[in-house]
């Protein structure tokens, strides 16, 4: 019997009235929460269990959930709902505050001096409208299947458990690992701003290994607190986030401004100094300036209106936050030359250029803030990924628990903030940069191929034969993208290699779009244009 059917059942009273039980406390700590199934009551139901791995393995990899087992079963499991209290509005500015951290500040200049120039912008756009296409795909998961566990749900409905479950392995470790990289980030811009070695805020420990031998307490404190904002409500949270993010538009229109006024045109020529190549190359590097919406779409179970108010927080926050991106970097590109412009401190040396010194400090100060607030927003979706996971029971459930109170999964945060806390005090941004990249890439991938899984394939519904075409189709699209990227990567020259992958990648669109029907129409939202 499951910890939610137990508890909604009512006892007889002597009267002979039927009265619900009593509410279990939060803070409890029994084997049951952690390991309800019955494989775990005993060793000998445990060892019964092992016995039956392959059966099992093959029913985990064939298995499907389904929209209403997602909507209705599972959000039981956490005993108490989660509010619904947040608008198109508030998705808009969690969205914003999410995205719009360190990446403008550290990579356009970057990328502008390295490989773009003023073309940045273009790149800006290129990404921007990749980002965005992503974004399509979450917003129409989001409206139609509204829970907290986001892509982790959207797969477990259309590819099955074993994906879910390879997923979420990556979601708990992008959750991890980024939660740390951003708190010591954070660390580095607060040491920068009181004018400090960035690392002369850490504690040195010679014993240690390199790269884990730096201390951190302040990254660990900055995470817990803004945690514990998380937990306390997820209106608080929005409200705190929308104030942050005001003040940071209000930066950001500042840099814009002073940037077109203090700015030279002539500086945007050579307009594209490297070509095609650079513009490309630059937006592959840009598009991590864009990363974090999906940490919103997890907020689908606490919106309003899911079916007005995803599209448009999602949709409209992206939008605007790709025509923000291209116009700070025009403003750079206008102050300095792209030959000149800082790598490490391009904003802030290309004021000092155009007699505004004291403007690091705004720009150092804006940096710290959009990290705060994708702190924030993070502690927000890591938690409700990691409850949405655990009311599946691919970790114990008892992370999976709401407060009768706050309306907020207090285990999961407390979860996923502490582990990244332990990772954070030790470990380098260099150690935390190199597991954290290819998790994110892999999720979006799986997410655009879970879309035309849920248009084309209906259970129970479609013949084998579709089926297998399906498959064949998905194959040349993921397999020729990946050959594409491969031979882009390896550096040859010519276009051999491209007049035998793209073909491929068109034949795999047109063969759906021609051998196969929709079986799915959005009720609401849909992605346009698919395949």
């Amino acid at each position: 019997m499951s910890l939610s059917t137990s508890l909604l059942q009512s006892h007889q009273t002597m009267e002979g009235t039927v009265e619900e039980p009593e509410p279990r406390s939060y803070w409890r700590w029994s084997k049951n929460d952690f390991f309800p199934e019955q494989s775990f009551q005993n060793w000998n139901t445990y060892r019964s269990a092992l016995s039956q791995t392959g059966i099992r393995f093959k029913d985990r990899i064939l298995n499907r959930s389904t929209d209403s087992y997602e909507l209705d079963v599972l959000q039981k499991q956490s005993e108490n709902n989660m509010k619904r209290c947040l608008t198109w509005w508030d998705l808009i500015w969690l969205s914003f505050g999410s995205v719009v951290g360190t990446g403008i500040f550290v990579l356009t200049g970057q990328e502008a001096h390295n490989h773009a120039g003023p073309a940045v912008v273009l790149s800006y756009a290129i990404s921007g409208l990749s980002a965005l296409l992503s974004v399509f795909c979450y917003t129409e998961f989001a409206v139609e299947i509204p829970v907290a566990g986001g892509s982790f749900s959207y797969l477990r409905v259309e590819l099955g458990d074993f994906v879910a479950f390879i997923a979420a392995g990556n979601i708990l470790l992008e959750a991890v690992v980024g939660a740390a990289g951003l708190a010591r980030s954070w660390t580095s811009y607060f040491a920068t701003l009181i004018n400090r070695d960035p690392d002369s805020l850490r504690i040195h420990v010679n014993n240690l290994a390199e790269g884990f031998n730096l201390l951190d307490p302040i990254a660990v404190v900055v995470l817990i607190t803004v945690s514990t904002i998380a937990t306390l409500g997820t209106r608080g949270t929005s409200n705190l986030n929308w104030i942050a993010s005001v003040l940071s538009v209000i930066l950001i229109l500042f840099i814009i401004i002073a940037g077109f006024v203090k700015g030279n045109p002539s500086n945007l020529t050579p307009f594209i100094p490297k070509e095609a190549g650079g513009v490309f190359q630059a937006a592959a590097v840009l598009f991590w300036a864009y990363t974090g919406f999906d940490m919103v779409a997890t907020m689908a179970e606490e919106t309003k209106k899911p079916a007005t108010d995803i599209p448009i927080g999602l949709i409209g926050s992206m939008s605007m936050i790709t025509v923000v991106y291209c116009l700070m970097a025009l403003s750079l590109c206008m102050m300095q030359k792209y030959t000149e412009i800082d790598v490490n401190a391009a904003f802030s040396i290309a004021f000092q250029s155009v007699g505004m010194k004291w403007t690091k400090y705004l720009v150092a100060a804006g940096a710290l803030k959009g990290m705060t607030t994708g702190l924030l927003v993070g502690a927000l979706g890591q938690a409700r990924y990691t409850t949405q996971i655990a009311r599946s029971h691919m970790i114990p459930p008892w992370f999976g628990l709401v407060h009768p109170k706050t309306g907020t999964p207090i285990n999961a945060t407390l979860f996923v903030t502490l582990t990244a806390a332990c990772v954070g005090f030790f470990s380098s941004l260099d150690v935390l940069s190199s597991v954290s990249s290819l998790s994110t890439l892999f999720i979006f991938m799986l997410v655009a191929i879970a879309l035309l899984v849920r248009r084309y394939y209906a259970r129970d519904v479609t013949s084998k034969f579709d089926l297998c075409k399906l498959v064949l189709f998905l194959l040349m699209i993921v397999g020729s993208s990946i050959g594409t990227t491969l031979y882009y990567n390896h550096g040859a020259n010519g276009w051999i290699g491209y007049v035998i992958t793209i073909p491929f990648w068109v034949l795999g669109n047109m063969g759906i779009v021609i051998f196969l029907t929709q079986k799915r129409v959005p009720k609401i939202w849909g992605v346009p244009l698919v395949p």
